[in-house]
């Protein structure tokens, strides 16, 4: 119960934090971070929470990381569901705060609250969008694996994994506003419109599936006998 509930604590932290640059800060008048801002709060985020609750949790902190540790033979199957209800539930809440902070202030937050999405008809479409966050998710899981593997651990593998992030979303704001992570696309597109809502089934299918071959890849190489 301890890691559930470190699980829902700190996908609230990375939820609240990173798309709070975004809501408030990211694209707003007050202040302008623009996608470094917003990629570094993400990153940042995650070291804090791998420090806090890692060594309660592991700090998975997102459904489509749990599935690759999973399927890598790195935790039971008993916690595979608690953990992803508990990402959900954090999320959700985090989701809610920020809406509920921004409510009325649209002059400030945009209508969407930091949910995800691509452009149908512009330079990323549907398919480059769920290429690129299958290949981002890919890589995420990819590095967490390594880095937490029992021979390759190191004191600096949260500074790792909440730099790998970073260069993510470096990467991917311009597409898709970057997920990898389907908690954080699920929390705030249930308080965003319908567009948000019809689109959010990639931002789900694609890290599942990137985070699913990066478990497979894991357990099946040298970096599980290492």
């Amino acid at each position: 119960m301890k890691a559930y509930v470190a699980e829902c604590f700190g996908t609230f932290c990375l939820v609240f934090l990173g798309c709070a640059s975004v809501t408030v800060g990211g694209f707003g008048n007050l202040l302008p971070l623009g996608g470094l801002g917003i990629a570094i709060s993400f990153g940042v985020a995650v070291i804090a929470m791998a420090y806090a609750i890692g060594p309660v949790s592991g700090a998975h902190l997102n459904p489509a990381v749990t599935a690759g540790v999973f399927l890598a033979g790195r935790m039971p199957l008993k916690d595979v569901l608690p953990y992803m209800v508990a990402q959900l539930a954090g999320a959700s809440l985090a989701a809610a705060s920020l809406w509920g902070m921004a409510k009325g202030s649209d002059a400030v937050a945009p209508v969407s609250r930091a949910a995800n999405g691509w452009d149908a008809a512009g330079l990323y479409p549907m398919p480059t969008a769920f290429a690129l966050e299958t290949l981002g998710t890919f890589i995420f899981v990819t590095v967490i694996l390594g880095v937490t593997a029992s021979k390759h651990r190191t004191p600096l593998s949260g500074v790792v994994i909440g730099l790998t992030l970073t260069a993510i979303h470096l990467c991917l704001i311009p597409a898709t506003g970057t997920s990898v992570n389907p908690a954080r696309s699920i929390g705030p597109a249930l308080f965003s419109g319908a567009r948000e809502m019809n689109q959010l089934w990639l931002f789900i299918a694609a890290p599942f599936v990137g985070a699913a071959v990066a478990g497979v890849v894991a357990k099946t190489t040298l970096m599980e006998r290492m």
